[in-house]
């Protein structure tokens, strides 16, 4: 064996050590971050309270006031934050893995829109409370369906992003129209399907959204290995064993799951799904099994720490986290158009 060839053998095995460690320093620090977020959380706001009060308030014990407050008021919300980050971040590595697309979300695509209308359609009719994640999940579907039958055939990046913002904006439009007819009553628990938000939210919601959430989470981590197949492409896919054409759409389905779920929980929450996949590559470099995983705490302690940064932070009161995010997820968007659309400039040898 030549010396270039050891060198080169050497180099690849020096790299991929690098990368398993770098693995799994972010799988230990993103929990550990989590859970300093959620402690902080807890913690902080009108009523300011030790860690080990507001931890033992949180199991029912000590003062009947600060259980009050981190049961009913602080630790839904948070929680809220966390279960809807972590299904936007798996929905966005789902989606640009799928469509190898690093523009690929839920509020570039429309589902996040979609999801909106459907949750507000069910408030409108006076649905329980329990409902409303299926009505998101009906949203999130109808979304996918205007998408797909308005980008039909088309693999251009631009083309694709397009037809999901004109199908985001068709969608938010409807959601603000229903907005405007409801009673007073009515339109206030409908409000944060424009901006996104985390405020009052009840363990009703939190729970019947956060189950449903488990199930499309385990569905993702049991069905991520069919992407690593499609990398390969169609032809070898299909040699494999594969149907692509099925997997594909199981993939596309969960995505939209994850999404439409999280909408239900916090509305329409931008830059979250588009970011966390970028975050998650920069660190840990191609995907990997783990990439989901990581892709889900990358998400949940992004939302956290917005909401943090908006109830804390921000001199304005009552600023929704969608707000943070759409902030953020602007000029991100932009930088990575401009990526996208700037053709590779090859040197003249």
């Amino acid at each position: 064996m030549s010396a270039a060839v050891v060198s080169t053998v050497r180099t690849k095995s020096t790299s991929r050590a690098r990368i398993r460690r770098r693995v799994l320093l972010f799988a230990v620090s993103a929990p550990a971050l989590l859970f300093a977020l959620l402690t902080v959380s807890l913690t902080t706001g009108e009523m300011p309270m030790p860690a080990g009060t507001a931890l033992r308030a949180l199991a029912g014990l000590g003062d009947p006031g600060d259980v009050l407050v981190v049961q009913q008021f602080r630790a839904p919300r948070s929680v809220a934050a966390i279960v809807a980050g972590a299904g936007l971040g798996a929905a966005g590595c789902v989606l640009q893995r799928l469509f190898r697309n690093p523009l690929a979300s839920p509020d570039v695509m429309g589902v996040t829109g979609g999801a909106s209308l459907g949750a507000v359609a069910l408030i409108a009719a006076g649905a329980s409370q329990t409902l409303i994640p299926v009505g998101a999940l009906g949203g999130g579907l109808l979304a996918a369906l205007l998408l797909g039958v308005f980008a039909w055939g088309s693999v251009a990046v631009t083309r694709l992003v397009l037809t999901g913002l004109a199908v985001q904006a068709g969608l938010a439009a409807a959601v603000n129209l229903m907005i405007v007819r409801f009673p007073a009553e009515l339109a206030g628990s409908a409000l944060q399907w424009t901006t996104g938000s985390v405020y009052a939210r009840t363990w009703t919601e939190v729970w019947g959204a956060g189950g449903a959430m488990v199930v499309a989470l385990a569905a993702a981590l049991v069905t991520h290995r069919r992407l690593a197949v499609l990398d390969l492409g169609d032809d070898s896919a299909g040699s494999l064993g594969l149907d692509t054409s099925r997997a594909r759409l199981q993939l596309l389905f969960i995505a939209v799951a994850l999404a439409s779920l999280a909408a239900a929980l916090a509305g329409p929450v931008t830059f979250v799904a588009l970011a966390v996949p970028h975050i998650v590559r920069f660190v840990t470099g191609p995907p990997t099994t783990a990439s989901l995983a990581l892709a889900g705490l990358t998400g949940a302690v992004l939302l956290l720490a917005s909401d943090l940064v908006v109830q804390h932070l921000l001199p304005i009161e009552g600023l929704p986290v969608g707000a943070v995010t759409a902030t953020l997820g602007a000029p991100w968007l932009l930088v990575l158009m401009l990526r996208q659309s700037t053709p590779v400039r090859r040197s003249q040898g």
